[in-house]
């Protein structure tokens, strides 16, 4: 189990932490996802044999909020 702290610049209010959640935690193999607006911080848990930080890292993307 691999865990991060990815900065994403762009998250700025509940609904912003509630796609990041939703696209991130759609994943297989991530097993929490959470985004706090006021930090601009993600901190993910994940099964590093089922996804890759890149996936995760574009899925955030995917849903408009890069992370740097």
């Amino acid at each position: 189990m691999q865990q991060i702290t990815l900065s994403a610049p762009k998250i700025s209010c509940g609904h912003c932490k509630m796609a990041v959640e939703s696209a991130a935690g759609a994943l297989a193999g991530v097993s929490s996802v959470t985004a706090d607006p006021e930090t601009k911080m993600i901190e993910v848990a994940w099964d590093e044999s089922v996804v890759t930080l890149d996936e995760i890292r574009k899925a955030i993307a995917d849903a408009g909020y890069p992370t740097d």
